[in-house]
């Protein structure tokens, strides 16, 4: 953790801090045992908006799997309009909020920049449309080069639903969404100090003045709702993981992985220390934590992307279901790269145009069907070369 400073201590199980700057006044950063603050007795905490989005992803990636679906449906629970039946839920159809407004929509990377989120949404609209006219008719049909199909991962195992390039739009869609709207929420728009700092959000907080008719300050409530899109359907006392198909779930599989265990209570704590440090005024620890969260959350995408295409590289012609289905998986987390965020340069560690090469690398000819372990050894050393993590670590 980057103290620049500033002396941590633990008191009977609990955290302090204090800023030790010569120009700036000690500042006590209370950090309780989990993710609970309160004033006056009653919760501080909010997180409502982002569970439900999540909830709303979750029935939305579940029915690209539903060949009876119509473009139509499925664009209405990407885009969803308040009160119209687009999820089985009641409560997700009378709200006002959707999955496509927040995607690609942060307001470091794109409110100045509406021109690349509009293509990156309509990527996101071309993968639907390509599931329902090009994969859900050949849903029978076994697949091959150049035809989209079925195909079943070796010894009986899971069937595959893919394009002719071997690609699973479903997973580009899953996985492209960790990036696109939960990472991009996080680190680039809830997290960063233009939304946190916001016109008098400071003054603000530093004078306990909350927004009207709730029990948080502004800036409270934007730490909140960025880990909402970490933790929204999880225990934010207990954390649990796996509790969504999205970024809880692929911090469990990182986690787990004993070259990088740790790295979930290490992104809770520093959720938490820079919360306390909001109910402090402490803006040099929670600006710190923002830079670990910037590094670790960033880290699990590109990760992610390594290990995907090395497993790929072992199956590739012995097992194409399997391996298809690592590189489709592995095809949306390259997707997210775009999204994470370099804690020195405040862009994202790949630019989009270093994304679609790697996707153009991967495409080529046939797709999976012709790509090389060549190729996905240059995409995935690419990747190492700007992380701190070696390819070995990173790809069992």
């Amino acid at each position: 953790m980057k103290k620049s400073g500033i002396l941590f201590l633990v008191l009977g199980g609990v955290f302090l801090s204090c800023i030790n700057d010569n120009e700036v006044k000690n500042l006590q950063v209370i950090v309780p045992a989990t993710y609970e603050f309160t004033r006056d007795g009653n919760t501080t905490v909010s997180f409502s908006g982002q569970t439900t989005r999540i909830l709303m992803a979750e029935e939305f990636i579940a029915s690209l799997m539903d060949p009876s679906k119509s473009e139509a449906a499925l664009d209405g629970m990407f885009a969803h309009e308040e009160g119209n039946a687009d999820f089985s839920d009641a409560f997700l159809n009378a709200s006002d909020k959707n999955i496509r407004s927040k995607t690609a929509a942060s307001k470091d990377y794109f409110s100045a920049n509406t021109t690349e989120s509009n293509v990156l949404k309509a990527e996101f609209d071309t993968w639907i449309a390509n599931q329902v006219n090009d994969v859900y008719p050949n849903w029978n049909r076994d697949a091959a080069p150049g035809e989209a199909g079925k195909i079943q991962e070796a010894g009986g195992g899971s069937v595959r639903y893919v394009n002719g390039k071997g690609l699973e739009y479903n997973q580009a869609v899953t996985k492209g969404l960790i990036g696109a709207l939960m990472v991009d929420q996080i680190l680039n728009n809830y997290l960063s100090p233009t939304v946190l700092d916001e016109a008098d959000n400071r003054a603000k907080n530093d004078a306990s003045i909350l927004e009207e008719g709730q029990n948080y300050t502004t800036m409270e409530h934007k730490w909140d709702e960025a880990f909402g899109y970490l933790y929204g359907l999880d225990n934010p006392q207990l954390p649990q993981l796996g509790a969504d198909s999205f970024l809880n779930k692929y911090l469990a599989r990182v986690d787990n992985d004993s070259d990088f265990k740790g790295i979930a209570p290490k992104i809770y704590d520093s959720f938490k220390l820079g919360r306390a440090a909001i109910v402090a005024g402490n803006y040099t620890v929670r600006d710190e934590q923002i830079e670990e969260l910037q590094e670790d959350i960033s880290e699990i995408i590109a990760i992610r992307v390594v290990y995907y295409l090395q497993q790929a590289k072992a199956l590739l012609g012995k097992d194409n279901g399997a391996a298809f289905h690592d590189l489709s998986e592995g095809y949306g987390f390259i997707i997210s790269l775009q999204f994470t965020r370099d804690d020195d340069t405040n862009r994202p560690y790949f630019s989009k145009a270093e994304v679609d090469a790697f996707i153009a690398q991967l495409m080529s000819g046939n797709g999976f069907w012709d790509v090389s372990p060549e190729t996905l050894d240059e995409i995935s050393n690419s990747i190492v070369s700007r992380f701190d993590f070696t390819l070995a670590d990173a790809g069992s």
